[in-house]
């Protein structure tokens, strides 16, 4: 693995002398024993695979197209078990203090009160909702699902860059990277004790319906439709959960409850997660000329009897001006010192930052406090003169709605790129998921690592050219040496014979999650001397393969394939599943023809 890890950044992978960190050891065993031609090929697989998967983003006022592939690097991050804890722990601190937070000035404000923020800050927020002033959420829980961005400064410590409090995104993304990976790469993934990602749909269908007002309520995925950016996403969570994935138009109130419309008539909804803006939710609370919210729904919300996640208000927690003052919240709520330190933030609203940012523009990143996904901000290194003199105008304009922090030199990773066929630096960030619920809180242990593929670039959202890594959270420290996979790389009859027969021929759908423990290879190099001896095992399995395909199943099949048959059925057996089917099986293919013929 040819790679210059730089002395400017904080490199995850390498120390500073060069020397590969402990918990890498493994992985980069691996890919060097893999070569880059065969890496760079895989690359283009997990390409295929996301194509087939619709895995995509939406940029919006692009000419290129609004809809894309989400764009993946398959180097992994990967973060060891005490740092890990140290996140965690973290990580928990801080949604507890910002509940704490939102719970108080939704009600008594005693924070306010008492002078530890200040309360025009609050109050002049975007995202405080007066309408739902005095109404407390099922279980006092606000943020029941919060993703926060991390990042590693020069000297490699972690810091909060911002709270994402209303709807956090990409969450299945994450998910899909890992199934992804252990489909192109599932050796690199041996003896390396990943902890698994598989449970996240699980325990947040769990919190949903924790907070439902009645006994095994009815939970659905609020969406504003198919042409929202994060649509793959709300379809995506809805499958996995197995619950409806409802638009505005399909909801409607009545009797002071929320209906759902159904070919089978109207059934009551519980939980709501929501992922629509408050502004859109509710058209009779909030912007009239919305058309993707319910009409009436705040008011059933107010009388407890539908739950929403995450709570309507929950937005002036994520105002950027606000995130200055949450190590203020823990000390105050939970009377503890933070574990995450923030970005060092000067706010527009205090006239000796507002000085400070004017002064220092050139120098700093400059934000607006209720932007998100790299929009409405200035980076003063990479702007010209001309940029930096029109944003201060804004600045001067609205000082309460901009903040200034330093440039911080975020960690780089290895990237591979593929116009160069290299591993090359690039800038990485972290969203970790937190799941908040009555009693405990639960962390996916990973998160969505974002990439700035921009060579230079510090920005890493998809809309500005980022694109993402699979995280690996382990369950040590390092080093570690995968379990067999000298055995893998240099050729071994008994294994190789059974990896290539037990991986059958289409077998495995793209779109079916991989379990953890479960590995599937695609042969690299197979012995010269047991060519014979694979070439005709594949020849058989193809056979048997082609043999299966043809039978015609009988009533008396067993209950698996029962299931499979109302599985079809009720996805539809006409052209679309088909050209589904097709797609799935041109994928697992093309992924063993390079290993056919080169037994041949």
């Amino acid at each position: 693995m040819k790679y210059e890890p730089g002395e400017s950044f904080f490199d995850e992978m390498f120390e500073a002398d060069g020397q590969v960190r402990p918990h890498y050891q493994g992985l980069r065993e691996y890919i060097d024993s893999l070569g880059a031609p065969e890496f760079q090929r895989r690359h283009g697989m997990l390409d295929l695979a996301f194509r087939n998967q619709g895995i995509t983003f939406t940029v919006y006022g692009d000419s290129k197209g609004t809809e894309r592939t989400f764009p993946f690097d398959p180097v992994p991050r990967v973060i060891p078990a005490s740092e890990w804890a140290h996140l965690e722990a973290g990580l928990s601190q801080r949604v507890k203090a910002l509940n704490h937070f939102l719970n108080d000035i939704y009600g008594d404000a005693q924070i306010l009160n008492d002078g530890v923020i200040p309360s025009e800050l609050v109050y002049t927020s975007t995202h405080f909702r007066r309408e739902v002033h005095g109404v407390t959420p099922p279980g006092g829980i606000y943020t029941h699902i919060v993703g926060s961005d991390l990042i590693r400064d020069e000297k490699g410590e972690y810091l909060v860059l911002e709270d994402n409090l209303r709807s956090p995104s990409g969450v299945s993304y994450l998910l899909s990277n890992r199934d992804a990976m252990r489909r192109i790469y599932p050796k690199m993934f041996e003896g390396q004790g990943v902890r698994s990602v598989q449970h996240y749909a699980t325990s947040l269908l769990t919190l949903l319906q924790s907070v439902s007002p009645r006994d095994n309520g009815t939970v659905v995925v609020l969406t504003p439709g198919m042409y929202n950016s994060a649509y793959f996403e709300h379809a995506y969570l809805a499958q996995q959960m197995g619950v409806e994935l409802v638009e505005g138009r399909d909801l409607f109130v009545d009797g002071g409850r929320v209906w759902m419309r159904t070919t089978g008539g109207r059934q009551q909804v519980d939980v709501i997660y929501r992922r629509i803006d408050d502004d859109f939710i509710d058209p009779l609370a909030f912007r009239r000329d919305s058309s993707l919210g319910v009409a009436g729904l705040i008011e059933v919300y107010r009388q407890g009897r539908v739950a929403i996640a995450n709570a309507v208000g929950t937005g002036v927690a994520d105002d950027k001006a606000v995130y200055a003052y949450v190590p203020d919240m823990i000390k105050y709520y939970l009377n503890e010192e933070p574990l995450l330190n923030n970005v060092p933030t000067f706010l527009g609203s205090e006239p000796d930052h507002l000085e400070h940012i004017l002064a220092n523009a050139g120098n700093m990143v400059i934000k607006a406090v209720g932007e998100a996904g790299g929009y409405g901000m200035l980076i003063g290194p990479a702007s010209t003169e001309e940029e930096v003199t029109d944003f201060l105008v804004k600045v001067r304009g609205n000082p309460r709605d901009f903040i200034g922090q330093p440039v911080v030199g975020l960690s780089r990773h290895p990237t591979f790129y593929e116009d160069s066929s290299a591993f090359e630096g690039a800038h990485i960030d972290l969203r970790p998921y937190i799941l908040c619920g009555k009693d405990e809180v639960t962390i996916v242990p990973g998160g969505l690592t974002r990439v700035a593929l921009r060579r230079g670039s510090l920005v890493v959202n998809s809309s500005q050219g980022g694109g993402s890594k699979d995280t690996w959270v382990l369950d040590h420290d390092g080093p570690v040496t995968p379990q067999g996979l000298s055995q893998f790389m240099h050729g071994d009859g008994q294994s190789q014979s059974q990896t290539q027969f037990q991986g059958g021929f289409g077998a495995v759908p793209i779109d079916m999650p991989v379990p953890d423990d479960v590995v599937l290879e695609v042969m690299r190099e197979p012995d010269p001397t047991l060519a014979g001896i694979r070439q005709q095992v594949a020849a058989e399995a193809q056979i048997g393969a082609y043999a299966q395909s043809q039978q015609t199943q009988n009533p008396g099949d067993d209950e698996d394939t029962g299931h499979q048959r109302q599985s079809q059925e009720q996805s539809g057996s006409g052209p679309q599943s088909q050209r589904q089917s097709q797609s799935q099986k041109s994928y697992q293919q093309e992924l063993e023809k390079n290993e056919l013929e080169g037994d041949k």
